[in-house]
């Protein structure tokens, strides 16, 4: 029983339809009849065709590219829905952009990622619902609650599925130092061991050095990483694993499949035998069978699902 009373109602921008059409399906709710588009000089506009107020308004907007016109459009359908008396409205961002401009690098740097963060919340959000954030300290960068749901457990049921009959001879490799905790986690939930790339630049214009840590010598691999935008350190750290390494096999799977510039052919190129992302951010592109797509509608079905109900959403982070 729903103790607040109020009805529920999703809506979407333009960036990823297929996704919130899928969560709108698992949920048993109609999608919310609006329509966003472009006036002639790039304006951005949104109407709304039906009655939000009082409403637990869901808005599912991935910021992917083109990001800047994506985020345009989250924000003034959260103002829409805010000026017409929507009751709560949740941002459902399920890849968030300029996640990776988290802190100052040199100096004069912006922090991007909570300028957005303030963006969305003086726009009129109540609350956020994403997945696999770059940095986990950005959920601190707003002053309104924030979900965070991990894609992992869609990765896992997948490679428990595929390596059932030869676990003993898998392991799961961090791609780079810096995503050593989240590929510690993952192969502790699939009970494989761990290894890493350690990538040095011994000096200015010298191509990289790759160091394996761990033996992953004719091992079948496993690549985690939070999310992929040209390729390069991904392809490189699987030609590492197999050159130097040993490996026998090397598959990757990241949430968030950027895909920006030469990234499909690199991966086509690649020595990879399959990547995996979540369908975060829609296919784009010239399509490539070593790419596959795994649906996070489920996961978010549910979470906007307990949301809406007011119960909590913590089982869905383990």
């Amino acid at each position: 029983m729903i103790a607040h009373g109020k009805d529920i109602k999703i809506f979407c921008g333009s960036s990823n339809k297929a996704l919130a059409l899928d969560i709108c399906n698992v949920i048993g709710t109609p999608l919310g009849n609006a329509e966003v588009g472009t006036f002639s000089d790039g304006e951005k506009y949104v109407s709304i065709y039906e009655t939000v107020r009082g409403s637990d308004v869901f808005v599912i907007q991935s910021t992917c590219s083109p990001v800047n016109d994506n985020l345009m459009e989250l924000l003034i359908m959260i103002d829409a829905m805010k000026r017409a008396s929507a009751g709560r409205i949740t941002a459902v961002i399920p890849y968030f952009g300029y996640a990776r401009q988290d802190r100052k690098t040199k100096p004069r740097d912006p922090i991007s990622a909570k300028l957005v963060a303030n963006l969305i919340t003086r726009a009129g959000a109540d609350r956020v619902l994403t997945m696999d954030l770059h940095a986990n300290q950005i959920q601190g960068f707003f002053d309104i609650p924030v979900d965070n749901l991990l894609g992992s457990p869609i990765f896992v049921r997948h490679f428990m599925e595929k390596y059932q009959d030869c676990h003993g001879e898998v392991m799961v490799v961090s791609p780079d130092v810096g995503s050593v905790a989240r590929a510690r986690a993952f192969a502790q939930k699939l009970d494989m061991p761990l290894a890493i790339v350690d990538k040095r630049r011994q000096k200015a214009n010298s191509s990289e050095v790759m160091n394996i840590i761990g033996d992953v010598k004719d091992k079948r691999v496993i690549l985690l990483d939070d999310m992929v935008d040209t390729g390069g350190s991904l392809c490189h750290a699987a030609k590492a694993l197999v050159e130097i390494g040993g490996a026998k096999s090397v598959a990757a799977c990241a949430s968030h499949g950027v895909l920006s510039g030469p990234a499909v052919q690199r991966i086509q190129d690649s020595v990879l035998d399959e990547v995996l992302f979540l369908n975060t951010i829609p296919a784009h592109g010239a399509p490539c069978d070593k790419i596959k797509y795994l649906s996070v509608a489920p996961m978010f079905a549910e979470a906007i699902d307990r949301i809406y109900e007011e119960i909590s959403v913590s089982k869905l982070f383990l």
